[in-house]
């Protein structure tokens, strides 16, 4: 299980986020309720089966069986976990992932967590700021918008200075999920 197929890592770096951030949990027990509440928000939106194979892995689990019965992109995500725990040098990279529909429920949480004190998630968000911001493209400019979003920047225009369509998006789509949890 050293490497992983190529559509394998295709699929694998759009959840790269997600991929990192539970092997991060695996080896860093204390973000644990900042991915709690990252999980929570991806059963919400119908990943109940992924999030179940993930849990067993956070539980330290680590059997290839962990992939019989899923669909083909939660089998990737699941591979991709299990690959980069072994080796760290297989996990997708941050910098090309902006799928917002995981991506924003689960930063959302975190931003909102911080914003109201929640010192772990500050420093899980930091820590996160910090990879982002060593990148380039969009994800590098997310990563330098997290403080002002904990501060509650939310002015898309000021958000999105030089970012593509799909960043633009993401921005969108974590504003909503932030003013969701706080309704005005």
């Amino acid at each position: 299980m050293a490497k992983l197929p190529e559509k394998t890592k295709q699929i694998a770096q759009v959840h790269a986020q997600l991929i990192n951030t539970v092997v991060m949990g695996c080896h860093n027990k204390e973000i644990l309720p900042q991915l709690e509440l990252v999980l929570k928000s991806s059963e919400q939106n119908g990943w109940l089966a992924l999030v179940a194979r993930i849990r067993k892995i956070l539980a330290g689990s680590r059997n290839s069986k962990l992939l019989i019965g899923l669909d083909e992109e939660d089998a990737a995500i699941i591979l991709a976990i299990l690959v980069g725990l072994q080796d760290s040098t297989q996990l997708p990279k941050i910098e090309d992932s902006t799928h917002s529909e995981f991506a924003a429920p689960g930063l959302a949480n975190m931003i909102d967590a911080a914003s109201k004190g929640d010192v772990k998630a500050l420093s899980v968000l930091g820590d996160m700021a910090e990879q982002m911001v060593s990148t380039s493209g969009d994800i590098r400019h997310l990563g330098g918008m997290i403080r002002p979003l904990i501060n509650g920047e939310r002015d898309l225009k000021i958000l999105t200075i030089n970012m593509d369509e799909k960043g633009v998006k993401l921005v969108e789509d974590l504003l909503e999920e932030l003013a969701k949890l706080n309704p005005q």
